[in-house]
């Protein structure tokens, strides 16, 4: 029998949590989020890390705070992003020291606009309630919101023993695994319940549940959706480099988010050395954008080639079409409103080329090998022109930019 592919399952009811101004949960868009690897203490090299990522689209952007002299920076790097002109909300990550460090750094438990928290390693026995209970506390007298992030490398090992001596005592235990995924689930869940008890409401608190394989993150996330209402932060943990940790991401999170599972997500990719953080922020848009969930960037198709088209012009149309556009959305979201919806083709030859371009708002089929050297471009799915010499690349990309302001550009509705 033929299967029938099914729409995204509708989200799933959450409670709606504030961070610095952006809604996560309830009925907003699921949400981009990244982190900056650079040391806090370091305000200039922070601040230009945060203003690339939010620039490429991060909507909320985590920062490690570790010691006194990265609290410390904490607030000067607020005041600078504010001098630069971006609302960023930064999320604190804070580990082992996190209730002390907002207890001797007011300003910047002031200037965060969530913090974020381990309960696996907030402290330790007699400890770990007490200052977990701290750190709740200044959230309630900051009115700042709380993710508690879950972390598979860091899981609360007192918890993970009693539920294993547990399943061991039963007559059909579970498998080690399991028993790990339960732990993990209910190392977020009471640890929501207590700070719920402490004040803390409902509609401060995000919980994630990271862990590493692909398997065990659907699984994890899906025992969650199923027994809390509380807003869900996704991301794979130690996802990887490359292909790697993208492909891995993205078919652990497009599951989940096909499930109506999860209302923001973080793409964590290890960079290479000297890499280009905001590569994890594309990626995150890119997935939301390919299942349909969001429109971040116009839609540029181009054909994979094939022996038919040995030139690579069309390649390098692609590429750099492609490059304009991200480069310039910063500014464009702003000048030419609904841009996102642009659909550009750059096809390489006469097989799908036309039939290609007449389906986007704009496009070039390219001439491939032993084809006439014309390149005719269709607007909206009637021909336009053709294209010939040694500018076709450059003549097309004039079209494009007259093409977007005529039709997005604020006096396009009065020339209508």
């Amino acid at each position: 029998m033929t299967a029938i592919l099914r729409e995204p399952l509708a989200r799933r009811h959450s409670v709606g949590v504030s961070v610095g101004g952006v809604t996560v949960g309830g009925q907003a868009p699921v949400v981009v989020q990244s982190m900056t690897n650079t040391d806090t203490a370091d305000i200039d090299g922070t601040v230009a890390q945060v203003a690339a990522l939010h620039r490429a689209g991060s909507e909320i952007v985590r920062i490690t705070v570790d010691r006194d002299e990265a609290a410390t920076a904490v607030p000067k790097i607020r005041e600078r992003l504010e001098r630069l002109g971006l609302d960023v909300p930064l999320v604190g990550d804070f580990h082992y020291i996190g209730h002390k460090l907002l207890a001797d750094h007011p300003a910047c438990a002031e200037a965060l606009a969530k913090y974020r928290i381990n309960p696996g390693n907030v402290g330790f026995r007699d400890k770990r309630d007490r200052q977990f209970a701290e750190i709740v506390e200044m959230a309630i007298r900051y009115d700042k919101p709380v993710r508690i992030g879950v972390n598979w490398g860091s899981l609360d090992q007192e918890l993970l023993t009693r539920l294993m001596d547990e399943n061991q005592a039963n007559g059909s235990p579970l498998s080690a695994r399991e028993v790990t995924r339960e732990a993990i689930v209910q190392s977020a869940l009471l640890s929501a319940e207590l700070a719920e008890s402490i004040g803390l409401g409902r509609d401060r608190i995000i919980l994630s549940a990271k862990v590493s394989q692909v398997q065990d993150l659907i699984a994890v996330y899906a025992m969650l959706a199923e027994r809390s209402d509380h807003a869900l932060h996704l991301g794979l943990t130690e996802a990887g480099m490359g292909t790697k940790g993208v492909v891995a991401s993205s078919a652990a999170m497009g599951i989940l988010l096909q499930q109506g599972i999860g209302d923001t997500i973080r793409i964590s990719l290890t960079p290479e050395p000297g890499g280009d953080r905001t590569r994890e922020v594309q990626v995150a848009q890119e997935l939301l954008q390919t299942m349909g969930f969001r429109q971040f960037l116009p839609v540029v198709a181009a054909c994979p080639g094939c022996g038919r088209t040995t030139s690579t012009v069309f390649q390098e149309l692609a590429q750099r079409i492609e490059s304009d556009l991200r480069e310039q959305m910063p500014l464009w979201r702003e000048k030419y409103p609904g841009v996102e919806e642009l659909k550009v083709a750059v096809m390489g030859c006469i097989v799908n080329g036309p039939g290609e371009s007449k389906h986007a708002d704009i496009g070039i089929s390219l001439p491939g090998t032993g084809e006439s050297p014309a390149a005719p471009v269709y607007v909206e799915g009637r021909k336009a022109a053709t294209l010939r010499g040694n500018n076709i690349a450059e003549d097309f990309r004039a079209m494009l930019a007259d093409y977007i302001e005529r039709r997005f550009g604020r006096n396009a509705d009065a020339a209508e």
